[in-house]
């Protein structure tokens, strides 16, 4: 997951973390009702491109303490920021921090669920990414994908939409998430 020039893949930096990370956002995105839906007791579950850590805590609680959450960023400011959380949250066991290289996420464990929290439009590359996601996702495993109305276009998420339909993932629901546009996939059943 490369950093771009192009402005359309800009990745929010560190120093605006405060932005997604304030309570206020709970009533518009609340990551019990979001996530209580696809995580449940004893899974293994990846927040990619976790930033501050806004949903991270509350997909431990859900994975419960036979689940595992790996929280995983491009940027070490994001993930000392996750990490100031955990210790607080006293579930320390739970999450695993992760850092990802510049162009590929970097992990090869396997995982039951995958949260893509307003991080699609900052990859460059996303065929790469992907086909990567496909190797470390579990079968019949599953991954939410959701992007700003504000800042991604219904026909750029089309596009998204297309470019993942082609990577060989089936659209298995559209959740409705307040000022987003959302999709849940699986990877294409082989017959």
């Amino acid at each position: 997951m490369k950093m771009s020039s192009d402005p359309k893949n800009k990745i929010c930096p560190v120093e605006h973390a405060g932005v997604l990370d304030i309570s206020i956002r709970k009533i518009f995105h609340n990551p019990r009702k979001i996530l209580q839906p696809y995580i449940t007791d004893g899974m293994t579950v990846l927040d990619l491109g976790c930033g501050p850590g806004f949903f991270t805590i509350e997909m431990a609680e859900l994975a419960g303490i036979s689940g595992k959450v790996t929280a995983a960023d491009l940027q070490e400011g994001m993930l000392e920021k996750v990490l100031v959380k955990i210790r607080k949250s006293g579930i320390q066991n739970s999450i695993e921090l992760h850092t990802c290289l510049k162009d590929r996420i970097g992990l090869s464990q396997k995982f039951d669920f995958i949260l893509m929290f307003y991080m699609l439009h900052e990859i460059p590359d996303i065929p790469v990414l992907l086909n990567e996601i496909k190797s470390i996702l579990k079968s019949g495993g599953k991954v939410l994908i959701v992007e700003p109305k504000f800042h991604v276009s219904k026909n750029n998420f089309n596009n998204s939409i297309e470019i993942i339909k082609s990577a060989e993932f089936d659209i298995i629901e559209r959740p409705k998430i307040l000022f987003s546009r959302a999709i849940v996939i699986k990877i294409v059943k082989k017959t």
